[in-house]
């Protein structure tokens, strides 16, 4: 391991952390390293990353400058633009996608967090979300992380300020949220968030935390809420380990799609089991085994509540890695062989709407 980001490693987790931290560090690197994936370049010491750099499936090209990361060349295009939101003394820049077919009238929004090294150009570019926007008429929000609050640009789902309703990235999150829902008028009953690996944790935080605003949420190789609380804890729960006082309690979450590689050695499959727990509590489980068109098996269960509503649904996507499943080859972290995870989370999301308010 670089003696640099061991270094960094050790004073981000506390002195009193250094050995554990530094076993689960070398857990994940070596699990990296048994599967051919590189493992990420040193940060610097004043931030905490908690992600490691994963195995790109297939080439990677950037999108033609000024053109919408995904859509086709031969379609009308719709418009990507930059902004920025702030709360406070705190703002992020974003990208947002607005469909051609928007004409003013009240369309769905999908909330998307890239994940570490990540920006929302790369993961338009890699789950084509823009493509079937185009196709779908919705609106695709890309928060872009700044590398001044992560030095690998991870949203920060690790840290106990950063996991609640009104304080943090997640409250800075949903305020950008709304802003674009006021400017656009968006159907305030269909928005949905999505995330992969730190974006999909943080992702189910923001679920967790606002589910009279996201109606329901997806979850790509992620972690459930309150998984950790530092970057020690971060390490521990990415390789398996439980969380200290459990997940935190999430009676109202909103239904929730989880879809993560059976085989992924950065963020341990186990963790979407307990997104799926987390939101789940006295269901009933359908489970079916399938294969994608590409190649490869999935198991998909789905929970249901006493009621028949279902509750969550969980893609175990047999034989993959830390990647964004059926993703194109365009961005990074994407498994164009597995099941399609962009159609999927659209079908499951486009199922649930916020009840009127009464």
């Amino acid at each position: 391991m670089n003696p640099t980001f061991k270094r960094w490693l050790a004073q981000a987790a506390g002195s009193s952390q250094v050995g554990a931290l530094q076993r689960a560090t070398a857990a994940i690197q070596a699990a990296l390293r048994r599967h051919g994936a590189p493992v990420a370049h040193a940060p610097q010491p004043d931030g905490d990353v908690i992600d490691v750099e994963a195995h790109e499936v297939g080439a990677r090209t950037a999108p033609p400058a000024g053109a919408p990361a995904s859509a086709p060349s031969s379609a009308p295009a719709g418009r990507f633009i930059t902004g920025q939101h702030a709360e406070g003394a705190v703002s992020r820049d974003y990208k947002l996608y607005i469909p051609p077919g928007w004409h003013g009238q009240a369309l769905p929004l999908v909330v998307m967090l890239h994940g570490c090294t990540q920006g929302p150009d790369d993961f338009a570019a890699g789950t084509d979300m823009n493509a079937l926007a185009l196709e779908r008429d919705f609106f695709v929000l890309y928060p872009a992380q700044a590398q001044s609050a992560n030095p690998q640009r991870c949203w920060n789902w690790f840290k106990h300020n950063h996991q609640r309703r009104g304080r943090g990235e997640p409250a800075l999150l949903a305020g950008m949220t709304r802003a674009v829902m006021h400017s656009h008028a968006i159907d305030p009953r269909r928005v949905y968030v999505a995330g992969l690996s730190a974006g999909g944790a943080m992702a189910a935080i923001l679920g967790d935390a606002y589910p009279d605003l996201y109606a329901a949420v997806g979850v790509h190789s992620g972690l459930p809420t309150a998984s950790a609380s530092d970057a020690g804890s971060a390490f521990a729960a990415m390789k398996g380990a439980p969380a200290p006082a459990g997940p935190m309690a999430a009676a109202t979450s909103p239904p929730t799609i989880v879809f993560h590689g059976d085989q992924d050695a950065t963020v341990h499959p186990v963790n979407g089991d307990r997104v799926v727990a987390a939101c789940s509590a006295d269901a009933t489980v359908q489970r079916e085994r399938g294969r994608s068109a590409p190649g490869r098996d999935f198991t998909r269960s789905v929970y249901r509540d006493a009621e028949g509503r279902v509750r969550a649904e969980h893609w175990a996507v047999h034989g993959a890695g830390h990647a964004w499943s059926g993703g194109s080859a365009r961005g990074s972290y994407t498994d164009p062989q597995g099941p399609l995870a962009t159609q999927e989370m659209l079908r499951f999301f486009f199922s649930n709407v916020l009840p009127l308010e009464s």
